[in-house]
């Protein structure tokens, strides 16, 4: 559902209950709150106009918090902040509360009656009380703007995004050598299928519904996209080879998720971007900040270690007879460690505490990832340890920036022979 849609409902919903819910109250349940006229319309119309002015006040201070920390950490984040649900259902509860309240007003001293109506009157308090507490959980929830937490949410939304990826990654199937399978065919005609339209994002392939088509037209897939990637006029989104029967391009276009910008689902590698960006703006000379990049590494080696412990290879996709159906892109374990470290050790050259912690990663990596995986880990270590003879450090600090230390600058761990 579209997020412009949560504040509209709510706004539908208060105007069609000021118009039914008065009637009902004045025909069925004409209660008086016992209440002077005069001081009626004063409650309604000071809960209609502060209802506006706070809603003015709070999205301007919440739209500057969140846009001044998106340029501290990554404008990929200003996104992410303004998707939260909180600040539409916010919005829609100040709305709500607003136009009942203008609602309400006609329905004192209705028709000269004299009478102020309990229910409705009671209504306005209650939603002027739900007000109160979206403002709070809204404070609440800037709050959480602070670095520590919006690293914290990163890293929980990586390791949930890498649960969710490689175990459901491909139709679990009993495998088979696709070349020595008898069934397979000469091809009859080949499909391709190329992007046409303004630049857009893959943000989500279907490689189940691929492989369902696939097997209904006896052939094999080739994605030619993987996640996160921009496609731009006449890339090719897939081709098909050995295609026995006629697939349909419209089918086929619809497994492939475009969107306008990158997205979490199926790609692991979009919070490991925003962890390294967070981590190479904290050290740009306007910044100098070097312990939120440390911060940064604590995620991302987290992130890492859980990866490594996965099938990365795993790039293709079977049916439940075994015949290879899709066949589609996916990172390695070489993949996620440039993402994840490259730039950092780039832009920390000259920072001690930043190679002491990079260090410390790839030590741990090292004994946590398979024996293939931990000679990548090796060499890269040992390339951290060439930028570090080729930095402007002295001696004394080149010492320092090889020693392994899990806080940067805090406890050392050096190894003893």
């Amino acid at each position: 559902m579209q997020l412009w849609l949560i504040p509209f409902f709510y706004a539908a919903a208060s105007i069609a209950g000021s118009l039914i819910l008065p009637r009902l109250e004045a025909r069925y349940f004409a209660y008086d709150l016992n209440l002077s006229i005069s001081s009626a319309q004063a409650y309604l119309s000071a809960v209609a106009s502060g209802m506006m002015a706070l809603t003015g006040i709070v999205f301007s201070i919440a739209f500057v918090l969140v846009q001044f920390n998106a340029i501290v950490y990554s404008p990929r984040l200003v996104v992410w902040f303004t998707r939260d649900r909180l600040l539409f259902h916010s919005l829609g509860v100040f709305v709500a509360t607003f136009m009942y309240s203008l609602g309400t007003l006609p329905w004192i001293d209705r028709g000269g009656n004299g009478v102020v109506p309990f229910f409705s009157c009671m209504l306005v308090a209650s939603m002027l009380v739900a007000s109160v507490l979206m403002l709070a959980q809204l404070v609440q929830r800037l709050n959480n703007l602070q670095i520590t937490r919006v690293l914290h949410a990163l890293g929980d939304i990586g390791r949930e995004v890498i649960r969710e990826t490689y175990p459901g990654i491909t139709v679990a199937a009993p495998r088979r050598n696709p070349d020595a399978n008898p069934r397979r065919v000469p091809a009859s005609f080949a499909l391709s299928i190329k992007h046409q339209g303004k630049p857009r994002v893959v943000v989500r392939i279907d490689i189940d519904g691929l492989v369902k088509l696939a097997r209904q037209a006896d052939c094999t897939i080739v994605v030619d996209c993987a996640v996160g990637d921009t496609l731009l006029e006449d890339m090719r989104l897939l081709h098909a080879s050995n295609v026995t029967s006629k697939l349909s391009e419209t089918e086929l276009r619809k497994f492939i998720h475009l969107g306008d910008q990158r997205t979490f689902e199926q790609d692991p590698k979009y919070p490991l971007r925003l962890l390294v960006d967070i981590a190479i703006k904290a050290l740009s000379p306007a910044i100098n900040d070097p312990t939120t990049a440390v911060q940064a590494i604590d995620q991302i080696e987290d992130l890492l270690a859980r990866l490594a412990k996965c099938d990365l290879e795993r790039s293709r996709a079977f049916d439940q007879d075994g015949i290879l159906r899709v066949i589609f892109q996916m990172p390695d374990w070489a993949d996620y460690l440039t993402l994840a470290f490259d730039e950092i050790r780039q832009y920390g050259a000259n920072s001690i505490q930043v190679m002491r912690r990079l260090r410390s990663a790839l030590a741990d990596l090292v004994e946590a990832v398979g024996s293939d995986r931990a000679g990548l880990v090796k060499a890269y270590l040992d390339h951290l340890d060439q930028s570090i003879e080729r930095s402007d450090f002295d001696p004394q600090d080149r010492a320092a920036a090889r020693v392994e230390d899990r806080q940067g600058l805090g406890l050392s761990h050096r190894q003893e022979d």
